[in-house]
């Protein structure tokens, strides 16, 4: 149904929520009931002063009538629409369902954003849980300090021939024992519930690189001039303080990176070939004369772009991330969302395209370049410096001219039952999870 047609059921839906009889509406506005009632079924389109008059009497704006809902609570709707698995027929009444009922589309929009986030928060303790070092060693340490607990109160509880002068002393590492035990949980409580300042104790120095890079939206005009090599220095003074040292050399790499990337690729050249050529980033590049990888991290710092980057090294460590809404990218070794990434590594010279979309995400597509970025070998008998780097751009709306490979973010929230590579059971109930792709 066309947006201006339902003005008359929001009408409707405006009156019914204020408890105003249709007929005292009517007589407010100065028409018939059976008038008002061919508008409320949108038989009669309105306009005009009749229009202004039935906001005034419902204490609402005009465009609230005949805008409908607010394209981001449309976008959540269908958001919810593709995680319930609707029919296609049914996407299409978002807008219909919003206009007849404004409260139950704002309570299923609300419900859906926060499955949403509890998705991101599933996967980022998921991450946590599994690789975490810090996380891992502070449970080890509590259990081994409960052991030797329970170990030294079962012998005193057992032997009650236990001499004096032997009682004393397990008495004595049981005190010591319980207040490291203590130390200890304390410590593990407050790593949990730290904030996430990325200058905070707990958080890895690649997690303090990332915060700061958020902070700055990842582009640092300082490095696009001449002297950037001085403002790599004068960033890391002024504004890199609270870092950790291991948090500044990363920082430092990162941001040569940048300086690097600037100097090869300028932005306004790339904003003019991306205004010529589109977004494809082998025509950006064979347009400016410049390499592949260069293009794709140089994409990813246009805004308007919206764009995720993420590189690994030779390992497939993940060494570098610019997260972005839709797709999560892991940490560790979750390999399914960095298929593309790791293929390049194992193709050099080659760059691989796909789209991608993360299942149970609102199936949000994303169009993956990779390509692996070889550096110059050193020395002799020393393999060449290697870099696999993946740009992941938002997939045109509407375009169903590719096919999508569908991924899960990790094994463990990853509804995917009959995926031939899990390597972990997945914690969705049995009904939340798909048969496949």
């Amino acid at each position: 149904m066309p947006v201006e047609t339902l003005t008359g059921s929001r009408i409707r839906e405006r009156r019914e929520m204020q408890a105003l009889r249709q007929a005292d509406l009517a007589r407010a506005i100065g028409i018939s009931a059976s008038y008002l009632n061919l508008i409320e079924h949108n038989r009669r389109r309105i306009g005009g002063k009749l229009l202004l008059d039935i906001a005034s009497a419902l204490e609402v704006e005009p465009q609230t009538l005949t805008d409908g809902a607010e394209a981001a609570l449309l976008g959540v709707l269908e958001e919810a629409a593709q995680a319930a698995g609707l029919p296609d027929r049914e996407l299409g009444q978002a807008e219909a369902f919003a206009g007849r009922f404004p409260g139950w589309a704002e309570a299923l929009a609300a419900s859906q954003r926060r499955v949403a986030g509890l998705e991101r928060t599933i996967e980022t303790l998921s991450d946590r849980m599994a690789h975490d070092p810090h996380l891992a060693d502070s449970i080890h340490e509590l259990l081994t300090t409960a052991a030797a607990v329970r170990s030294t109160a079962e012998i005193l509880a057992d032997d009650g021939a236990l001499e004096r002068e032997w009682q004393d002393r397990f008495h004595a590492n049981l005190d010591v024992d319980s207040l490291r035990l203590a130390e200890s949980a304390q410590a593990l409580v407050g790593y949990l519930e730290q904030t996430k300042n990325a200058s905070a104790p707990g958080n890895s120095p690649q997690e303090e690189v990332e915060a700061f890079l958020a902070r700055h939206s990842f582009h640092f005009p300082e490095l696009e001039a001449p002297a950037a090599p001085r403002a790599i220095d004068s960033l890391l003074v002024a504004q890199a303080r609270g870092l950790s040292e291991a948090a500044r050399f990363i920082l430092r790499g990162v941001l040569e990176q940048v300086r690097l990337d600037a100097q090869e690729v300028a932005l306004p050249a790339l904003e003019q070939a991306v205004a010529q050529e589109g977004r494809d980033p082998v025509r950006i590049a064979r347009r400016l004369g410049v390499g592949v990888p260069a293009v794709l991290r140089r994409l990813a710092a246009l805004r308007d772009l919206g764009a995720g980057l993420v590189v690994c090294d030779r390992s497939g460590t993940v060494i570098f991330r610019k997260t972005v809404d839709g797709f999560s990218v892991p940490r560790f070794d979750s390999c399914c969302p960095l298929w593309p990434l790791f293929t390049a590594l194992g193709a050099p010279g080659s760059v691989l395209y796909a789209r991608i979309g993360q299942l149970g995400r609102g199936r949000v597509q994303f169009d993956a370049y990779a390509c692996s970025d070889i550096g110059r070998a050193q020395e002799y008998n020393a393999p060449a410096p290697a870099r696999g780097v993946m740009l992941l751009l938002p997939a045109p709306a509407g375009d169903v001219s590719v096919d999508v490979h569908e991924v899960g973010a990790t094994c463990r929230i990853c509804p995917h039952a009959s995926c031939n590579a899990r390597r972990e059971p997945s914690i969705l109930r049995a009904d939340q999870v798909v048969q496949g792709f």
